[in-house]
């Protein structure tokens, strides 16, 4: 390897600030701060969102309702194939009732 072209590959802690949680791992990212754990100086580097905080990971994503945003299209645009409380659903109605009007044997 040459010398002096390879980054310093270093453990340093990093830190969440949501939830203040802290873990040491592996980086060639540089760091102004240091902090001190168990006796030892680390690098540290700050995260504004980890897997201890985001959404996805702890459990607490909020999941869209996307049944009432098809509802809310279908009404507003006339599509009657969705379940709405309304009777009159528009064209899947009519085509029913024409259907129910034709006599059976023609």
């Amino acid at each position: 390897m040459k010398p002096d072209i390879h980054p310093s590959y270093r453990f340093v802690v990093f830190r969440d600030i949501n939830n203040g949680d802290e873990f040491i791992s592996r980086s060639c990212a540089s760091a102004r701060d240091t902090c001190e754990i168990d006796g030892q100086e680390f690098p540290l580097i700050v995260l504004d969102v980890s897997s201890t905080s985001h959404p996805f990971y702890t459990g607490t994503q909020r999941i869209m309702d996307t049944e009432g945003r098809v509802e809310r299209f279908r009404r507003k645009y006339g599509f009657g194939g969705g379940e709405t409380d309304s009777a009159d659903d528009g064209p899947a109605d009519a085509s029913a009732d024409a259907a129910a009007d034709t006599p059976a044997g023609s």
